[in-house]
């Protein structure tokens, strides 16, 4: 594992380094890691220590991340790699997110390697996922600049939990996010993730109003701690009021996991509920999701409500707009990023192996 240099930090007086990726503003002495465990202080300097390592690579449909409104129907290279700089107790990736050992990542690829693979691979789209791309900043970046070059389009899956010098950076980089919205409540970040509300409202005010990045936003309903009406009522109207009817909105289900393997898993009827108060809100696409709800995963058409794009699940089983996003019956254009539809790649996960081991 060899460390790379690392952006986004300032010396202190008192011979410690402060990291300035996230809100966490991390302090660190010599060999010390941030909160994330991948950023560290060594020779007096910030490096990275996953640089061109991963967890893994895997082939997947686009709506997995999710996304359905970014080139429906078409395959993601997806990776990630180890750390976290949030500290949720409902992780649904914890062996990876959580992971202090660095051994987890088995497969060194290098930035250039992995635009040549997914090209390869005929994949429309790079995801960086699994774990938060914030904290690998450098690489994702790096990488993403390299997928661009090639007609790729990269993708960040993420916590919006970053500070603006860097999230100009990063999401300049950037063609797509699912930005995880975990709740609308700040006691519940504090308590359920070790972070704060208010960077991540800034981080989806900037995506949308400042940036050309395309953006989804997805919810995890956990039963009892975020999926109250008043609660659900109270962010779709902030969703719609703040950034417009046209940003998807996924809400999806919890399975007990990590540190919260002793709640339920999210209901159905929860699920549904969440869709309709997204729609009374004005909100035009709510999807459901982890589940399998024909309803909750067809788009629907804002013009005359036709169903433009039908799914189970991962699948697509029709699709009625033209290459530009626009309806077949009535012309209306879809928001979103479309081009012509030449069949969907499907439910499969197809995993894939790049670079040295």
């Amino acid at each position: 594992m060899s460390s790379h240099p690392a952006r986004y930090w300032h010396a202190l007086d008192d011979g410690r380094i402060q990291c300035d990726l996230c809100p966490r503003d991390c302090r660190l002495h010599e060999g010390q890691r941030g909160a994330c465990f991948v950023r560290q202080m060594e020779g007096g300097a910030m490096v990275l220590t996953t640089y061109g390592r991963s967890s893994g690579f895997c082939i997947d449909p686009i709506e997995k991340k999710p996304l359905n409104h970014f080139y429906p129907g078409s395959s993601v290279l997806s990776f990630g790699t180890a750390g976290c700089n949030l500290a949720c107790k409902f992780c649904q990736n914890w062996d990876i997110s959580k992971s202090r050992d660095m051994d987890r990542l088995m497969e060194a690829a290098s930035p250039g390697e992995i635009a040549a693979a997914a090209a390869h691979h005929g994949c429309r789209s790079v995801a960086f996922t699994y774990n938060d791309p914030v904290i690998f900043a450098e690489y994702a970046i790096d990488t993403a600049l390299e997928c661009r070059a090639r007609g790729i389009a990269p993708v960040a899956v993420t916590a919006g939990y970053i500070h603006a010098a860097p999230r100009r950076d990063f999401y300049a980089a950037m063609d797509a996010a699912n930005v995880d919205l975990k709740a609308f409540s700040d006691d519940f970040y504090v308590h359920q993730t070790g972070a704060r509300l208010a960077p991540v409202l800034d981080t989806l005010l900037y995506l949308h109003h400042e940036t050309a990045v395309w953006l989804e936003i997805t919810t995890l309903l956990i039963p009892g701690l975020n999926d109250s009406d008043a609660e659900l009522g109270a962010l779709t109207r902030w969703v719609a009021d703040e950034l417009g009817p046209d940003v998807p909105l996924h809400f999806t289900a919890f399975h007990p996991d990590y540190k919260l393997d002793q709640l339920p898993p999210t209901p159905p009827a929860t699920l549904t509920r969440a869709r309709r108060i997204g729609l009374d809100a004005g909100i035009h696409h709510v999807y459901t999701g982890n589940v399998h709800d024909a309803a909750g995963g067809t788009t629907h058409c804002p013009g005359c409500g036709a169903a433009v794009i039908e799914r189970d699940w991962y699948r697509i089983l029709a699709y009625r707009l033209d290459a530009k996003g626009a309806c077949l019956a009535c012309g209306q254009a879809l928001a979103g990023r479309f081009e012509s539809f030449k069949g969907a790649f499907g439910a499969r996960r197809v995993p894939v192996h790049i670079g040295a081991h």
